[in-house]
This record gives structure tokens, sequence and C-alpha cells, in this order.
């Protein structure tokens, strides 16, 4: 197996192993901070979330960030981004406490809103630099090995982080109490990321090209280098197929989160027992988790023989099936077959991801792999708050919508079809 022996290789480099772990540490505190939001917003039994609960509460953590995201990607152009994961995770931090507050307060309001956002938006920025910095420290083919470990280890941070902070928050009681102590993890958690950050070179991450201007001329430069970095994007046609079929993905995954957070907490269980359902809503995560370490693991080997496109839109394809498996399990209010989607999902969308990072990182020149890299993270965050508000506006309070599932899996052969095409013409 090539996969292993290269896998070794770039964990003996320092600098592949600091980044590495700065992103493995970050994420594992996202973990704690988002499972502490989900038990205090959505899994509560006083606060009993419809569809458009969700989509209201996904649209004001998601959308906001992603319309100035590709601003954010400028900066991370602009500045050296060893120094944004060393602040930004500080920042992050810092902001993790007004959070911490209203939680202990009890205010499920728009201050906890404003202050979520800002922690999500930063994390998000750091998750933008950590994928402009990686060519930085791993060449050539093994390039798509580093974006098949890091990412997928990445979401495995995240949900152990999660599963270990729900049982710590039961340790503490459970209880708005057991959420904030979930946040004081995270916020040691995102300040030990910020020290290991601090172990580069200053310049080890780049940009090569590093454009050096005052903080207003950096603004005032913004909106140019923005529609700069959208016609790079725009003249690189297998970059934006490659970041289009992410986006398609995407909206599936944000049908299947509303969809499976509506049927556990009001088919599959009685609304007020809010434990099983976050029980339940946590076996899902770890098995698209567990589907997502296994794409990591065999999308390297599988594009060596089929290529990108092709694999791409084989993974695609198997989601769409997914989708259908998920209409019959909301029909017939069974789990398993949910976990089957789960897993289905979770697979697909590592395996795109994948390969959609390696395929930029090749296309794009290293100056403007920020402002693309936001762009991605625009379009992502887009897709998945489209797909919850799909849900919002079609399905029923019950999540029983047979109907509007099968329709995006039909959509998700359509996807699969036209980038195998594309692909054929144009190999990654």
């Amino acid at each position: 197996m090539q996969r292993l022996p290269v896998v070794r290789s770039l964990l003996r480099r320092r600098d592949f192993r600091a980044l590495y772990s700065t992103r493995l540490v970050g994420q594992f505190g996202d973990g704690f901070f988002q499972a502490a939001l989900a038990s205090f917003v959505l899994f509560s039994p006083e606060r009993e979330p419809n569809a458009t609960a969700i989509a209201v509460a996904f649209g004001i953590l998601l959308l906001p960030y992603s319309l100035i995201g590709p601003f954010a990607g400028v900066f991370l152009d602009r500045w050296l981004r060893r120094n944004i994961l060393v602040r930004a995770n500080l920042l992050k931090a810092l902001l993790t406490i007004p959070v911490m507050a209203a939680v202990l307060a009890g205010e499920d309001s728009v201050i906890l809103g404003v202050s979520v956002l800002a922690v999500l938006g930063v994390g998000r920025f750091i998750l933008a630099g950590l994928s402009a910095s990686l060519p930085h420290v791993v060449k050539g083919k093994e390039l798509i090995y580093a974006n098949a470990l890091t990412p997928t280890s990445g979401t495995i941070a995240f949900v152990i982080g999660a599963t270990t902070g729900l049982g710590i928050r039961q340790v503490f009681g459970g209880g708005d109490a057991g959420s904030v102590a979930l946040l004081m993890f995270a916020i040691g958690t995102f300040i030990s990321a910020s020290f290991i950050a601090r172990t580069f070179a200053v310049h080890a991450l780049g940009p090569t090209h590093q454009i050096k201007h005052s903080l207003v001329d950096s603004l005032r430069g913004v909106t140019g280098e923005l529609v700069s970095g959208v016609r790079t994007l725009g003249s690189h046609a297998d970059a934006a197929r490659a970041l289009a079929l992410v986006a398609i993905n995407r909206i599936s995954f944000g049908v299947v989160t509303a969809g499976a957070l509506l049927l556990l907490r009001n088919t599959f269980h009685q609304s007020s027992n809010a434990n099983a359902a976050l029980a339940d809503f946590a076996i899902l995560s770890g098995f698209a988790a567990t589907a997502a370490l296994l794409a990591a693991i065999v999308t390297p080997w599988v594009t060596r023989k089929i290529g990108i496109p092709r694999w791409s839109s084989l993974t695609v394809a198997q989601a769409s099936v997914g989708m259908l498996v998920f209409a019959f399990g909301a029909t017939l209010q069974s789990f398993p077959l949910l976990l089957v989607t789960a897993f289905s999902l979770g697979f697909a969308g590592q395996a795109v991801k994948v390969c959609s990072d390696t395929v930029i990182q090749r296309k794009i020149p290293d100056e403007s792999l920020g402002r693309i890299f936001s762009l991605f993270d625009m379009s992502v965050n887009v897709a998945l708050v489209s797909g919850i508000i799909l849900v919002a506006l079609l399905a029923p309070v019950s999540g029983v919508a047979p109907i509007l599932y099968t329709a995006v899996g039909i959509g998700l052969v359509t996807a699969s079809l036209w980038y195998w095409r594309a692909g054929s013409n144009n190999p990654a």
C-alpha cells in the first residue's frame, strides 16, 4: 500500500506535523464548542426546533461570514499566514467568552447569535488559512495524500471532540452548566492551537509574494483583488467545476442535516426526549465521520488509477443512492437506513472535497489561493444553507418528505453525469 509510506513521509516533516497539529487541536476544540451549542439550542427540551428555526439558525451562523469570506481571503494573500494562525486562534478563544456568558445566563437571543457568528467566522478564516498554507509544507504528488489526511483527520477530531464533549457535559451535570464547561474546554484548545502555530518560522507558510501595504491600502484593494480572484477561477474551468461539484453535493448534506434533525426530534422520539435525539444524532455524525476517514484512505489510491474526475463522479453517484435510502428511512421511520445515508454522504463529501482541494491547489497560482479558498468556503456555506432552506420550505415539521429527498437524489445523479462528461474531455 503506497499511501502508508507516503503518510509516514509526511509525518516526518516538522512543518507538516505542526500545521497538522494546529488543525487537529483547533478542530477538536470546535467539536467542544459546537456540542455545547447543539445541546443548548437544538437539543434542549425547552426549545423545540422546526424546519424554519433550523434554517434561520444555520443562516445566521453561516451566511453573514459567507458574504465577507472572499474579503478575508484577500488578507490571507496579503498577511503572513503563520501570524494569522497564531492570532486568529487567540481571537477565537477571546470571542468564546461572550458565548459562555450568554449560555450561563440562559440567553437564547440575538446576543448569542452574534457571538457565535464571530467565533465560527474566525474559525472558518483559520481553516481557509490552513488550506492555503498546505502547499508550503507539502510538494508534488504527496499533495493529494496531504489533502486526504488533513481535512479528514480534522473532521474526525471535530467529531471526537463533540462526542467527548457530550460525555463531559454529563459529568458536569448536563444542562446549561455542562455547556459552559464545554466552552471552557474549547477556549483551552484554541489557545493551544495558537501556541503550536507559533513554532513556524515567520515566512514558512507564505504568501510567497506578500503584498506589503498598510491596512488602509489593503482594505482599498479588497474589491479589486476579489474581482481578480473571481477572474482567476473563471480562467481555470477545471477548478471552477471542482468547486461547483462540492457545492452541489453540499446542498444534499444540508437537506439531510435539517431532515435528520426534524426526524430525530419530532418523529423518531418524543419532542421532550431531547437527550435520546441528541444521542442518535451523535451516532449519525459518527457514521459520517467514519465514512469520511475511509474516503480519505482510498481516494489518493483510486485517483491514481482512474483520475480525479471519474472518482468524484462515482462518489457523487453513490451519494444519490444514499438520498433515496434517506427517503425510505424517513417514510419507514428506520434509524438504520438513516445511518446508511450518513455513511454514503459522508464518504462522498470527503472524497469530493479531497479531489477538489487538490485540483484547486494544482491549478491556481499561490498568490490567489487564499481568495479562491475563501470563495470555496462561501460557496459551500451558501449551498449548505440552501439545502436547509429547501427542507424549511418543502418539508413538514415531522421531517418526512420522501419526494424532496428523491428529487435531491436525482439532482446528484445529474451532477455526477455532468462532471463525468466534463472530466472525460479535460482530465485533472
